[in-house]
């Protein structure tokens, strides 16, 4: 009977989400402040219902819910609709708002479609709070590269109808371009370091916790190169050498990597546990 209650207030979660999404969207383009606040309040409500399932999870099996792709997921989506929160009411910004939170949504429909394993994919003798730290700091890092992500794809957009002098009400919305330049450094500044810390403890947990871990696994490779371009490219931008549009483009690929990185370097090591 829980187990039904808890998959009717799920499906609750993914309509408020969808209509919030609809809502957003119907604000942006013909501006009615009572659409927004209503999508804001959707938001909420479904940031809450996250925050209970994630309460409940924790209750249940006594631990955070990060050790299965299935649960990382989840707790990813968790992260993208509480900065899509911060975003609408710190930085007051439309389009990046909507943005995040569809990618959040996607990532909500991804956890209740997927097939839920019974087993636990880390066995409880390979669990640490340096796997949980691991874990957690990369989850996060994933989200802030999705922000800056985000604000790239925007940053080019608005470029390009400035360049082409389009610009109309509906583009005059979005944040200028030095705005959303120092939400892609702030995010990126985020990132990186979320990102080497979480490589390293993972790499400390896989050699005391595991045998036969390589150096030339792909996973650490494939993590190492991501991590070492964000930097370089961050520096770079800090220089004055990697400026406007070609810096937004450069994010773009760098995030498109991230998710290679995390969906084929994760299928192709042999010892990452997190599939």
């Amino acid at each position: 009977m829980a187990e039904v209650v808890m998959t009717r207030l799920y499906e609750l979660m993914i309509v408020l989400y969808a209509l919030s999404i609809v809502l957003y969207f119907t604000d942006y383009l013909y501006k009615n402040i009572k659409f927004r606040r209503v999508a804001f309040w959707f938001v909420s409500t479904v940031w809450v219902l996250q925050n209970v399932f994630l309460l409940l999870f924790i209750i249940q099996t006594k631990r955070f819910p990060i050790l299965s792709l299935y649960e990382g997921v989840f707790f990813y989506a968790w992260l993208l609709t509480t900065l899509s929160i911060v975003l609408h009411c710190i930085a007051r910004v439309d389009l990046p708002v909507v943005l995040l939170n569809f990618l959040s949504f996607i990532f909500v429909t991804i956890h209740l479609f997927a097939p839920q394993s019974s087993e636990q994919i880390v066995g409880e003798s390979l669990v640490s709070e340096m796997l949980f730290i691991h874990i957690s700091f990369a989850i996060t890092s994933y989200a802030a590269f999705s922000v800056a992500f985000v604000f790239s794809l925007l940053y080019l957009v608005l470029y390009r109808i400035l360049k082409q002098k389009k610009l109309n009400h509906l583009w005059s919305r979005l944040p200028n371009l030095q705005q959303m330049l120092k939400w892609m450094n702030l995010s990126t500044l985020v990132g990186i370091p979320l990102f080497i810390i979480s490589i390293v403890l993972g790499l400390e947990w896989a050699f005391v916790s595991l045998e036969g871990v390589s150096i030339l696994d792909v996973k650490i490779i494939g993590s190492f190169i991501v991590s070492c371009l964000y930097l370089i490219a961050f520096l770079l931008h800090r220089k004055g050498a990697l400026l406007g549009s070609t810096y937004a483009i450069v994010h773009l690929y760098l995030f498109l990597l991230v998710v290679i990185n995390f969906f084929l370097g994760s299928k192709l090591s042999s010892f990452h546990l997190w599939v």
